[in-house]
């Protein structure tokens, strides 16, 4: 199976700059995972195509302002730094540009010394691991100097930094936005439980490996990057409840389907805890938990497309990814939305 097989036309112009001022008047477009029929209705019109007893299942990772920009110590060189995973002793992985030169020893200063990191040594795939210095609190200090990270096909510059975080993040620990999630309100959450709908939290941090693109032609030799997840005991009892009645699974965007199926055994009953997740689901992909996707829409090519076309077929996704592009549905992040039922 080959990258190109996932391939699609998509005009710059789509590409949702800006989010909207009502998170749920997005678009979305319905489809049917069996038929490929495709229906075009408003986000909050998602309640009609929830029932009593489903769960919903969200992920209330809080993404970090983990852009950082600093001077090279001895140069005064610009230097960006982009936070990934963070190990302990106050050490983070991190993407470093320009790169060439940030060899171990290598000191960067931000906010004129209020925050100071050091380069220790080199981790995959040309990322490094960096040792912060500062006074008082790290989040604190991260919240004055840094930017949210937002993806480089978003060039304008974002007013309110919450627009880039779900209504109900909570933990700390993501380098990019659970982009699905960010449609819902409080208000919207809240007529879904009125509804019987049970909401299941858990957690992923999202790094940036989810949305590297694929390089190999073959897929089967990309290579995924490790990411956190947490089940709360209570959570994966909401899950395995519903399971057990007859209800449907309905994963808020790709990371909460990555984490309820690393976490499933084979029997599709999710497991509490917390663990590392390496999980890449392409077609053929047979799914134990999920019944049924929210989610935006993804770049060519992506191992995000890969996952949405495991759910509804590749040919049915590429079809309503054609219809979306037709009538100008707006891609990304900031985009519309998607429902696969």
């Amino acid at each position: 199976m080959t990258k190109q097989e996932f391939d699609f036309y998509l005009p710059e112009e789509l590409i949702a700059q800006d989010p909207l001022e009502d998170r749920s008047s997005s678009r979305l477009l319905v489809l049917d995972k069996i038929t490929g029929e495709t229906e075009h209705k408003i986000f909050k019109d998602i309640i009609d195509y929830l029932q009593a007893g489903d769960c919903l299942v969200i992920n209330d990772t809080k993404v970090i302002p983990a852009r950082l920009i600093g001077e090279r110590e001895g140069t005064g060189a610009r230097v960006e730094i982009l936070l990934l995973k963070r190990q302990e002793n106050d050490i983070w992985e991190a993407l470093v540009k320009p790169g060439k030169k940030a060899r171990a020893g290598t000191k960067i200063s931000f906010g004129n010394g209020l925050l100071v990191g050091e380069i220790v040594q080199l981790a995959d795939e040309g990322n490094r691991l960096v040792k912060f210095f500062y006074e008082g609190i790290f989040e604190e200090i991260l919240d004055q100097l840094g930017q949210m990270p937002l993806p480089p096909y978003i060039t304008h510059q974002l007013k309110d930094k919450n627009r880039y975080q779900t209504v109900y993040a909570k933990y700390d620990g993501s380098a990019a936005a659970p982009t699905a999630g960010l449609h819902f309100t409080k208000k919207l959450l809240e007529q879904i439980a009125e509804k019987g709908i049970i909401i299941a939290n858990v957690t992923l941090h999202v790094g940036l490996g989810t949305f590297r693109p694929v390089k190999a032609d073959n897929i089967l030799e990309h290579h995924m990057h490790s990411e956190f997840y947490h089940i709360e005991k209570s959570e994966a009892e909401k899950i395995n409840r519903t399971k057990k009645n007859g209800g449907r699974i309905l994963c808020v965007g790709t990371t909460s389907c990555r984490t309820v199926e690393s976490a499933a055994d084979e029997n599709g009953f999710v497991k509490y805890g917390s663990g590392d997740t390496k999980i890449f689901i392409y077609p053929g992909y047979k799914f134990k938990v999920l019944d049924a996707l929210i989610t935006n829409f993804h770049l060519p090519e992506s191992t995000l497309i890969m996952l949405v076309s495991a759910l509804a077929g590749r040919e049915n996704v590429l079809r309503a990814y054609e219809v979306a592009v037709r009538e100008r549905y707006r891609f990304f992040s900031f985009g519309d939305a998607m429902l696969i039922v």
